[in-house]
């Protein structure tokens, strides 16, 4: 089975590029500037029309949406567990990544462009204060969520990967989120995981990459 794997540096691709590895897979991964407009080109929409990332090609053919993406690699790679064995356990470990993507993601995305959201000149703090304050109610539910335990489930699951990235794309924006001291510890606790440790190499030296060709990004 042949895997590749679009990449962009702070975006949710994190999350199959931590869940892939910690699987063992074999995989290319293609390191895509989405601010310098690599995601919208004639060549990328053939491949993912909706121009976002992450897309997993398997041996040819695209599949996008991370929920998906989660799924299909628990099922290639069934002996990582990447969702709970427990048939119930699993369904709920679904419907806590959906909450992410449909919810805490797109909460996050008016600070990184609130232009998307309203184009008023001067607009761009109100934008961001209305979806901070929505941002901030999902946490709190992820923070009780996270109440005396390591993970959300009993083990490392590709929840525990998607809701790194929401909390620290969060951290990346500078918000004051001393509140949620159990998300805070599980960022931290997580960055020790080599998958993540790995992904995170890897960010950083494509953003060296992005930046030394001059291809601006956020």
């Amino acid at each position: 089975m042949k895997l590749e794997l679009y990449y962009a540096p702070k975006t949710c691709a994190l999350v199959p590029y931590a869940t892939l590895t910690e699987a063992g897979a074999d995989f290319t991964v293609h390191n895509m500037n989405s601010r310098s407009g690599a995601l919208k080109t004639p060549e990328y929409l053939r491949l993912n029309p909706k121009h976002k990332v992450p897309v997993l090609v398997i041996d040819g053919e695209p599949l996008t949406e991370n929920v998906a993406i989660q799924i299909f690699i628990h099922r290639t790679f069934p002996q990582t567990k990447l969702l709970p064995q427990d048939p119930k356990q699993e369904i709920k470990a679904i419907s806590l990544m959906a909450w992410f993507a449909s919810t805490i993601h797109p909460h996050l995305t008016p600070n990184a462009r609130p232009e998307n959201y309203c184009d008023l000149p001067g607009s761009a703090d109100a934008v961001k204060r209305a979806g901070n304050k929505l941002l901030f109610e999902d946490f709190r539910i992820a923070e009780d969520l996270l109440s005396g335990r390591e993970f959300f489930f009993d083990h490392f699951t590709a929840p525990d990967a998607y809701f790194f990235w929401c909390f620290r794309r969060a951290i990346t924006f500078k918000l004051d989120l001393s509140q949620f001291p159990n998300c805070r510890a599980f960022v931290e606790r997580l960055q020790q995981r080599p998958s993540l440790q790995k992904v995170l190499a890897h960010e950083q030296a494509v953003e060296a990459e992005f930046t030394r060709t001059a291809q601006p990004l956020n």
